[in-house]
């Protein structure tokens, strides 16, 4: 096997049989006060539910290998990573508690019933006490609903829909990736300053929650520069051909195509769009552009040399130089060979941030988490100063606005950083129209 792989069957399987044998959930009672799936004895059980199967099956798999990570330094082994750099201290490298943390893992298939199904074995058949991972909104609401009812944590995974934190927030729920908004927020002056503010964008997008709220958000706020948009066509997210949808974009008079698209479907739709010579036409007296609001490493390389010049928007990338982010990369790099995607990035972090809550809570009571959590701010794990706000466990923190890179040395440096984008300028009120109509609700311990 090279050093740049690593056997999915094996580490799903270390995953698997680990949580192997495990008592049914039971509620039992503390000296404080009675939560689902307490740890008894000298071991904790995490779920992480992934899309090991799918659109976005990469992503998955660059999450389980960052959640195993994530496992390790929280025992104790390996180097630590960004134990090292967490401004906050709580965590000492002896498990969780006290506690050997194990885990366990499930299948989303980047389905909402599947990734329900697996989450509620995880809690029912595994004992898990904390539901970590996926790689689509459309899932993480699902799931976060979901443990909500059934009274564990969520800590959400690559889940970019506003609605995550918005209209579909739970209290039982925190997301610690970007949501569309903040990608708008970020993207709109830099493609201001690119491309002019007279242009006419032509919309591809998800048919899904995400998708949905990308187009919204962008849409937004390139409108609010000056930009028209023309039309906004919805496709399906088992698409794996967009020729059909390409075609029309030719004669719109559209002289941008924004593709609000991921994983395997941005990648199929830029080639096509590609294709169909898109790039190399004048239409209004100016360049024909693309823009893909959200990026990831594994797409880029996926798209190859299509993503040269294209703008986009991440959460978080391997060439940031921040002390965090340099001893994740080691670690990670060390480990599989590879730098993390962004996705793996916020699945360790989340990980570690749910870790480090207990901790200072004392206690695995989901209640006691979310008080911990609320209002959190922290450092040192790769996007500067960060806040977990208490009104609805959203985090804010740096955006950044990555182009596809003209001279790429290797397939990890397809993307490269444009601005790292302050806080301030992607912060929003807590009810603002685009996050309107939710209800964070109370804390479910499960008893």
């Amino acid at each position: 096997m090279s050093k740049f792989q690593i056997n999915r069957r094996s580490l799903i399987k270390s995953g698997a049989a680990i949580g192997a044998g495990l008592a049914l959930p039971t509620i039992f009672t503390s000296s404080a006060r009675a939560y689902l799936n307490e740890p008894k004895g000298d071991t904790v059980t995490l779920g992480f539910n992934v899309p090991q199967t799918g659109p976005y099956a990469d992503e998955g798999l660059d999450e389980l290998r960052a959640q195993e990570l994530a496992v390790q330094h929280l025992n104790g082994e390996g180097d630590g990573g960004m134990l090292n750099t967490f401004s906050s201290k709580a965590l000492k490298g002896n498990g969780i508690l006290g506690k050997k943390v194990q885990f366990v893992t499930g299948d989303t298939q980047t389905k909402s019933d599947a990734a329900r199904a697996s989450a509620k074995s995880m809690i029912e058949k595994d004992g898990a006490i904390m539901i970590n991972g996926g790689s689509s909104s459309g899932v993480a609401v699902a799931v976060q609903g979901l443990c909500q009812e059934a009274g564990v944590i969520f800590m959400a995974g690559l889940t970019h829909s506003n609605d995550t934190t918005g209209k579909d927030k739970k209290a039982n729920g925190f997301r610690h990736f970007f949501n569309a908004y903040m990608s708008g927020a970020a993207l709109a002056p830099v493609l201001a300053k690119a491309y002019g503010t007279d242009r006419r964008a032509y919309h591809l997008t998800a048919d899904y929650t995400w998708g949905w709220t990308q187009q919204e958000s962008i849409a937004t706020a390139t409108e609010a520069m000056g930009w028209e948009t023309v039309n906004n066509v919805l496709t399906p997210l088992a698409s794996t051909d967009f020729s059909s949808y390409i075609a029309p974009v030719l004669n719109s008079g559209a002289d941008v195509l924004i593709l609000n698209h991921y994983g395997g479907n941005m990648v199929n739709s830029l080639t096509n769009a590609v294709q169909f010579g898109l790039r190399d036409k004048m239409v209004n007296g100016k360049q024909f552009e693309i823009i893909v609001p959200l990026y990831s490493e594994l797409m880029a390389a996926g798209a190859g040399a299509n993503v040269r010049g294209v703008y986009g928007s991440m959460n978080w990338n391997w060439q940031l130089q921040d002390e965090g982010s340099k001893a994740f990369v080691k670690s990670f790099g060390e480990k599989y060979g590879r730098p993390p995607s962004n996705s793996a990035h916020t699945c360790y972090v989340q990980t570690l941030l749910y870790a480090d809550a207990v901790e200072r809570a004392g206690t695995f009571d989901p209640c006691g988490v979310v008080e911990a959590l609320e209002g959190f701010e922290f450092d040192g794990m790769g996007n500067g100063p960060t806040l977990y706000r208490a009104d609805d466990h959203q985090c804010f923190k740096d955006v950044l606005v990555m182009k596809g890179a003209d001279n790429p040395t290797n397939e990890y440096d397809t993307l490269e950083i444009v601005e790292v984008t302050p806080r301030a300028q992607v912060e929003y009120a807590p009810d603002h129209p685009m996050f309107a109509g939710g209800d964070l609700g109370k804390c479910n311990s499960g008893a």
